[in-house]
């Protein structure tokens, strides 16, 4: 999530609560899924489209397009340090994802009130292609993803 030039910056809570979820996010991880980065009310996920993703029409099975997607949502929706899972989700596909594709999803926060979101993901492929649109609803659960006892920004 970070690069060489900021080594010496200390991520954010946005950054630590996302890698904090990654870490313990098995499915993304088996899915060969990357936190590629994290901000208040957003993240950025990638996925390479693998033989093993490709469904008998010998496209990335749409599931597997779904889950990059609301792996996306979950780092954004969490992005606060409140725990927070789907309340419900939708997806629009708009092409088709190849084997060997690289899939980038970027989810952004549209609202929050207390306890509840709405958030849009977009799928892009390596070329800048629109793959999918997700919008995700979210519920707080009411408890820290992390506990952060210097409560830095």
């Amino acid at each position: 999530m970070s690069g060489p030039s900021d080594a010496a910056r200390t991520p954010s809570l946005a950054e630590r609560a996302a890698a904090a979820l990654f870490g313990r996010d098995r499915a993304s991880q088996m899915l060969g899924m990357r936190l590629d980065a994290a901000w208040p009310g957003g993240a950025r996920v990638v996925m390479r489209v693998r033989t093993d993703m490709v469904n008998g029409h010998g496209v990335c099975h749409g599931g597997l397009v779904f889950a990059l997607a609301d792996s996306a949502f979950a780092f954004a929706c969490n992005s606060s340090n409140r725990a927070t899972v789907a309340a419900s989700a939708q997806i629009e596909f708009l092409i088709p994802a190849e084997l060997g594709d690289v899939l980038t999803a970027t989810a952004r926060e549209h609202w929050r009130s207390r306890r509840a979101g709405i958030y849009d993901v977009l799928v892009e492929n390596q070329a800048g292609t629109r793959v999918a649109l997700f919008r995700g609803r979210s519920h707080e659960l009411g408890h820290p993803v992390i506990e952060d006892s210097g409560n830095r920004p």
